[in-house]
């Protein structure tokens, strides 16, 4: 068991931090609350913060990394001059293995193929007394609520999905490496106060219903961008009802809405979790505090009053859904999809169905999906198309495979992959992707943009649960209904499948055996970390030069990006996920995937040295090369999605100064921020529409750089005429000495 000292110490103290808080505030407090007042980094400055508006400085209780992001993390942080991680890190190898196979063969390429990024990986964090978990021992969400989330704790992990441990009633947050670095080093870590979404859930789930469908309706309703700033707090007797693997399904997917993270109180759910992952010390110390580990009862009784936004769900008349294509915030019911799918063109026939991930790869998750998929061998019924499973962790595997839920899948030869992200993230090998043929496909991943899973832009990706795909490969058809709809067995008979019967947790408890645990060096050590100067994939880091303090003049446009510009189009993940730890490599992929809003076209954009068309990054190459600034324009909710913080690195290591847009996600803004970027929203969104292909811009006031204080842009265009625009910021004073010093980590290296 891991962290149990820590976990005793945020204990001890939380009790009395809610007492004061409760008192100072003068009213009832949400679970939210408990556990921001209770992780203060000046714990004796508690103040009535103003949601939306001000900044906190937290002190959370670990860290965790993944692959493909910890590589570009622990790059800045062996800049930082620290010999050892200030708390409790963690690295897990869940990205770089591809799916092509099956697991073990699959785990073998992927071992031989990335050695170098590995054995890299190994070094660091031995040196730097951080946790490594090896290939194959899952992915990192998993990882992490199996045996690091605990009720009422904080964590900040280098994944978006790291909100996954709020099904524990843990704050889970998504950042960037930077603010992992911030909190390795010992430094707080920033955070604008989120707002708060009261989410009451009433009655319960039954039938085809399951935890995803809550989580795909709440997309529904709020969009991909309406959770920006918000915690979402779930609570009420339908939220009591949810298993804990559960629970984490929905918090996980609350990242496909913008909330900074998402949870749930503790409950019995967690208590039965905790015991079935060899923690029972956790439960115990848990249950001995457990109504400070939820919202106060006065609070949710008064949700509307307390709450900035509040949503209520009845789960006992939810119905299954399917979100997509390209957004996973389009919600369609499963019984208006037969409407739906001819009037937008969506191709009926399914090509392949996917379970697993890190949002859904529990053992109840494959247990329901297990028994849709052994009705179907009862019932005589021919599985129409291809199936592949994703297990979360060698822990869930190993069970299934003990208990027999694995035998349904492998009996019609569906492709067990290895316990990694694989297709979710790209890591797909898929067959014929590259014909780019309109095909759909269905999974219980939690992101479908366009080219997400395999590649093809022309692959409609539909999000919905587990027993839901299953079904639905099992008919081959986008339209099928299981609640109503009947299909012809091999005997010629009509037949019904019967709803999903799963089980929570394991009867006989969780095997495991092969962890794949290597703890850091308990001495201090004195490794040499080597990157070899010619590697493809790993590149030691200079640092970002400060800024002049001048106004920024003579700016081209590099991009005016039109529509949804994720950052999945701004550093696409898929095969560049080789190139995470080289910056200069990986920068090669810049906003290929951004639609130019001057021709329609992705990795298209004018060079205003020559008049000719190229892709983004050769083009901005020239400009870097002949030492031209340039900056960026974007649409709404620009740099949605995954926190990579390469969307960031990459335009500023290419000579980018700016990026201005209509709105930002989260974690992006705060990646530009971080990495001595100017991050910008127009003042007024119509003033998007006034800056042309060939314009220069100049900021005219940059000089008077201050919180709270527009900065103006003037526009040249090519026939001389001028206009001026206003545009907002948020940064406050910290923020800003990270743009004059040209990134955090200069500052932190100035004070180390």
């Amino acid at each position: 068991m891991y962290d149990l000292k820590l976990i005793k110490g945020v204990y001890d103290t939380i009790e009395q931090r809610i007492a004061s808080t409760r008192k100072k505030l003068k009213r009832p407090l949400s679970l939210a609350e408990k556990i921001i007042y209770s992780h203060l980094y000046d714990k004796n400055n508690i103040t009535n913060n103003k949601r939306g508006e001000d900044y906190i400085n937290f002190a959370p209780d670990r860290v965790a990394m993944q692959d493909a992001t910890a590589q570009m993390a622990l790059l800045q942080f062996m800049n930082a001059g620290k010999s050892k991680t200030a708390v409790p890190s963690t690295v897990h190898c869940d990205h770089l293995i591809q799916a092509y196979k099956e697991g073990k063969a699959d785990l073998s390429v992927a071992l031989s193929k990335n050695k170098e990024v590995y054995d890299f990986l190994k070094s660091v964090t031995n040196k730097y007394g951080i946790g490594f978990w090896k290939p194959g021992a899952g992915i990192i969400h998993q990882i992490l609520i199996e045996n690091y989330a605990f009720p009422g704790g904080m964590m900040i992990g280098t994944d978006s999905h790291t909100v996954n441990a709020g099904g524990l009633g843990m704050m889970a947050v998504g950042v960037g490496g930077a603010d992992a670095v911030d909190v390795m080093a010992g430094f707080p870590w920033e955070l604008k106060s989120p707002k708060l979404m009261g989410i009451k859930l009433t009655g319960k789930l039954n039938g085809w219903t399951a935890p995803k469908d809550i989580i795909l309706k709440i997309a529904g309703i709020v969009s991909a961008k309406g959770g920006t700033g918000y915690i979402l707090e779930y609570f009420g007797e339908g939220a009591k009802s949810l298993s804990a693997t559960g629970k984490g399904t929905i918090c996980n997917m609350g990242a496909e809405i913008g909330a900074t993270t998402s949870m749930f109180g503790y409950d019995d759910s967690m208590d039965r979790f905790l015991r079935a992952t060899d923690r029972a010390e956790v439960a115990d110390l848990a249950n001995s505090i457990k109504d400070n580990l939820t919202g106060d009862p006065e609070f949710y009784d008064s949700a509307e009053k307390y709450f900035d936004k509040y949503i209520e769900i009845d789960l006992n008349t939810l119905e299954p859904s399917l979100n997509g294509p390209f957004t996973p915030d389009r919600c369609t019911p499963i019984s208006e999809m037969v409407n739906e799918a001819p009037k937008n063109g969506w191709p009926v026939k399914i090509e392949y169905g996917l379970i697993g991930s890190c949002t859904n790869s529990s053992y109840e998750d494959i247990t329901r999906a297990s028994s849709v998929i052994k009705q179907a061998i009862d019932k005589n019924i021919e599985i129409k198309s291809n199936l592949t499973v994703t297990p979360g962790s060698e822990r869930v595997k190993e069970t299934l495979q003990r208990d027999g839920y694995l035998d349904p899948f492998e009996k019609i030869g569906a492709q067990i992959f290895a316990n990694a992200c694989g297709p979710c993230i790209g890591q797909w090998n898929r067959p014929g992707s590259e014909k780019k043929e309109k095909n759909t496909i269905v999974h219980s991943f939690n992101r479908n943009f366009a080219k997400r899973a395999d590649g093809n832009p022309n692959t409609c990706a539909f999000v919905a649960s587990p027993e839901m795909v299953t079904a639905l490969v099992i008919a081959g058809n986008l339209t099928f209904n299981p609640l109503k709809d009947k299909l012809i067995n091999r005997d010629g008979k009509e037949v019904m499948l019967d709803p999903p019967k799963g089980i929570e947790l394991p009867v006989k408890g969780f095997l495991n055996n092969n962890p794949g645990f290597q703890a850091p060096s308990k001495e201090d050590s004195d490794i040499k970390i080597i990157v070899n100067p010619k590697s493809d994939r790993l590149q030691l880091l200079a640092p970002f030069a400060a800024w002049n303090g001048k106004n920024l003049t003579n700016l081209k446009l590099l991009i005016k990006a039109k529509g949804k510009c994720t950052t999945d189009h701004i550093s696409m993940a898929g095969p560049w996920l080789q190139y995470r730890g080289h910056l200069d490599n990986i920068s090669n992929n810049l906003l290929m995937g951004a639609v130019n809003a001057f021709n329609d076209k992705t990795n298209s954009v004018k060079n205003l040295i020559n008049g000719e068309f190229g892709e983004v990054s050769k083009t901005q190459r020239i400009y870097k090369k002949e030492g031209i600034s340039t900056i960026i324009v974007g649409d709404e909710n620009y740099g949605e999605g995954s926190s990579r913080e390469h969307a960031a690195m990459e335009p500023r290591f290419l000579g980018v100064k700016a990026v201005l847009a209509k709105s930002f996600a989260r974690i992006h803004e705060t990646n530009l921020k971080k990495q001595g970027m100017l991050a910008l929203t127009f003042a007024q969104n119509s003033d998007y529409d006034k800056i042309m292909e060939d314009d220069t811009l100049n900021f005219t006031d940059l000089d008077k750089f201050a919180p709270e204080k527009p900065l103006h842009i003037e526009l040249v265009h090519s026939n001389s005429s001028k206009d001026t625009i206003e545009v907002k910021h948020t940064y406050n004073n910290q923020q800003i000495e990270w743009f004059k010093a040209g990134s955090a980590l200069n500052v932190i290296k100035k004070h180390k």
